[in-house]
């Protein structure tokens, strides 16, 4: 049997927008709304850069990282081409404008994926 984990009611997330669930363990998920009311979940980390996808702009049934605005799409987390690459996808579920998520993909979905940290770049001195 499918535990389902309630998350928030649709009113919470802005349409064209998104709401971010953390979780212990690995990075949040992305809950979308679009202009349809229609609920999709994504990692929240582009395929490409690691870009936070709830950032993004929803628009129909993708999302534009805002890091270097590749598509990806809602339903199926794949960017769109000419780009390639794909962000995990999540079990969404509304009930009685109640937004769930399925309990055993947010404890160990894509929890080993990490989002990409800039920093200092070290280089060896020139005259080693």
């Amino acid at each position: 049997m499918t535990t389902w984990t309630p998350i928030c009611n649709i009113e919470d997330i802005p349409v064209l927008g998104s709401r971010r669930v953390a979780r212990d363990t690995g990075l949040d998920v992305a809950v979308f709304r679009n202009d349809t009311d229609d609920i999709f979940a994504l990692l929240d980390r582009c395929p490409h850069k690691g870009g936070p996808l709830s950032q993004g702009i929803v628009f129909g049934t993708s999302v534009a990282c805002p890091l270097h605005n590749w598509n990806i799409n809602l339903r199926d987390g794949q960017a769109q081409a000419p780009d390639a690459g794909c962000t995990p996808r999540f079990e969404v579920k509304l009930d009685a404008g109640v937004v769930y998520l399925k309990a055993d993909e947010l404890l160990g979905l894509a929890t080993d994926l990490t989002r990409p940290v800039a920093g200092p770049v070290s280089r060896k001195p020139s005259h080693v």
